[in-house]
């Protein structure tokens, strides 16, 4: 099995789970996911199996789509529900939708945030949550992130319902604080639903994406080779089926991943470079 797998991991369950449960599905110990999910949330995880697993870099740099929960009025160790309270707000507003409408859009472009304690960076070698575990705090550096659409779902019992489109990298905990903070009060996640890894969907769950139809997922290019003894060998090798000048230059310039054929049968995933091919996958 070289493929991915769209999952939807349920409320509880930890991302490394999830991955136990593939590997004894497919009988394999070459499995791997996109973007870790903490147990509190839910949603989409694609699940890399065999081969696969070698698009993991390239797949990492997607944008994430999640469906947000705040509760407003108290903030927690853990920035969500499980964690201890550590102060609360006794002269909560209720605010106007105007006005969260208005705070969210703040966060939209380029932003920096700074990493919670409860999370798995390491510093030093230790992961900060173990740090945090321990009552431990240290110093983080922010991180650039950029938020391209947010937008408010809906507003009762002080609890904001949003919407949020963002880079690699960003802490919808943190974000939520954040928000909070910019209303004058203090919050903590209530809940977490991510409905979009890239292209991958909630509504495609189960769905098994094998390497030839990575187009799916993926901004590929098809590409014919003759030589397949150097190209097995880990040479670059000239592209046959690619005569235009115009359409090389797009191919160097904007498609580094290339679905490969030889005789008309797909041998696998390439990397284009000066407009030839260099094994990547070979299946």
């Amino acid at each position: 099995m070289n493929g991915i797998l769209i999952v939807n991991k349920p409320e509880g369950k930890t991302s490394f789970d999830m991955i136990r449960d593939v590997r004894i599905k497919y009988q394999t110990k070459k499995v791997g996911h996109i973007g870790t999910l903490d147990p509190l949330a839910q949603g989409v995880l694609p699940i890399l199996i065999g081969e696969a697993t070698k698009l993991s870099d390239i797949l990492m740099e997607h944008d994430k789509e999640y469906v947000a929960e705040l509760y407003l009025g108290k903030s927690t160790s853990t920035g969500d529900r499980e964690g201890k309270v550590i102060s609360e707000d006794n002269d909560l507003k209720h605010y106007n939708e105007d006005k969260i409408k208005n705070v969210l859009n703040m966060f939209l472009g380029k932003t920096y945030q700074i990493p919670p304690m409860y999370s798995a960076i390491k510093v030093n070698g230790k992961k900060l949550y173990e740090l945090a575990r321990k009552g431990v705090e240290v110093e983080r550096e922010k991180r650039e992130i950029n938020i391209s659409e947010i937008e408010l779902l809906d507003y009762k019992d002080n609890i904001i319902k949003y919407r949020v489109v963002c880079s690699k990298g960003t802490y919808i905990r943190v974000l939520c604080e954040d928000i909070a903070k910019a209303l004058g009060t203090c919050g903590y996640m209530k809940s977490l639903l991510r409905t979009r890894v890239g292209k991958f969907t909630i509504d495609k769950e189960n769905l098994v994406i094998d390497l030839e139809n990575i187009d799916e997922v993926l901004d590929v290019k098809n590409v014919e080779i003759r030589d397949i003894k150097h190209y097995e060998n880990g040479l670059r090798v000239d592209i046959i089926n690619n005569n235009n000048d115009k359409e090389k230059d797009t191919l160097e310039d904007s498609i580094k991943i290339a679905k490969v054929y030889f005789e008309n049968k797909f041998i696998g995933l390439g990397k284009i470079e000066q407009n030839k091919v260099k094994r990547f996958i070979f299946v």
